[in-house]
């Protein structure tokens, strides 16, 4: 008997067999839309949904997303890819095609929190976040049982200061051996080091429990509360080596006053952290983030 999950993923791929989307950015100019367009016109293609934006039209740089259904689409994904190559050269192309089915492979590192990774098991167990989650990666035992009660491996890699090098070199092999293409830090509560976030650029996703720049580091809502802010809030981020400090994806908040304790604020900031790591998930996951400098544009 299928699952739910199974049964409602089965009906997307079947739906969407045929739709892919094309991200671009490039330095502004008269003839992008034009050119993407009737490229796509000529495949077949017929454009669902379509994004744009200039930071300045002057010089500025472009930023372009389109979904589009063609027919036999995954079939001729390379020969199209090949034939944008004249367009993308003629206006120098950041660019990037995908499948709409084309499923990344998540990795879920996590502490001794639940609530965020709890919140993306149950989306994924309903159909809702659309990837495969490969593993979970925890430097604790305390989730061993929710996660591999629903068929996902689990692993236990303790980190201490002596032995950290050791860990993510452990951390690595497993992220080689599932061939992860993205990683979610659920609440984990270890700084990976710079040679850790070299190997996936843009491609590990943060939940600061703080609404950033405010209260960067450890202890938010203990500090939080003694600076009497009448905030707070959770930022979804891309790791970069400076802590806390990487693109921003999603941001949210809730309204607090002088009644709340810092257990009151934690208590609301677990409901903000998890939708928010939810939502700026699936925004990556559906191609919807494109990074600028250290800002994102984010087509939601």
């Amino acid at each position: 008997m299928h699952t739910f999950r199974e049964r409602r993923l089965q009906t997307f791929l079947q739906n969407y067999q045929n739709r892919a989307r094309l991200v671009i950015s490039c330095p502004d100019q008269p003839g992008i839309v034009a050119a993407v367009t009737s490229f796509l016109y000529e495949q077949g293609a017929n454009i669902v949904e379509s994004s744009q934006y200039s930071t300045d039209p002057e010089g500025g740089t472009f930023f372009l997303r389109i979904e589009f259904d063609a027919p036999e689409i995954a079939a001729r994904k390379e020969q199209i890819e090949k034939d944008f190559q004249t367009i993308a050269q003629t206006f120098q192309m950041n660019w990037r095609f995908r499948l709409h089915n084309d499923m990344q492979k998540l990795a879920i590192f996590v502490s001794k929190e639940e609530h965020c990774l709890l919140e993306l098991l149950w989306d994924w167990q309903a159909g809702e976040l659309l990837a495969d989650i490969a593993l979970v990666i925890s430097n604790h035992e305390y989730m061993r049982e929710s996660v591999e009660s629903i068929g996902i491996p689990y692993y236990c890699i303790p980190v201490t200061k002596e032995r950290k090098e050791e860990a993510e070199q452990k951390q690595m092999a497993l992220l080689k051996e599932y061939k992860i293409d993205t990683i979610v830090l659920a609440r984990y509560m270890q700084i990976l080091s710079p040679k850790f976030v070299a190997q996936f650029p843009s491609r590990i996703i943060n939940i600061h429990h703080s609404f950033l720049p405010a209260f960067v580091g450890a202890r938010p809502y203990e500090r939080a509360y003694e600076r009497g802010v009448k905030l707070i809030g959770a930022t979804s981020h891309y790791v970069t080596d400076d802590l806390d400090e990487g693109p921003i994806i999603e941001q949210d908040v809730a309204r607090v006053d002088h009644r709340y304790h810092p257990e009151d604020l934690k208590r609301v900031g677990r409901i903000i952290e998890k939708t928010v790591l939810v939502r700026a998930l699936k925004w990556h996951l559906e191609d919807r983030v494109i990074i600028h400098q250290n800002k994102t544009i984010v087509f939601n």
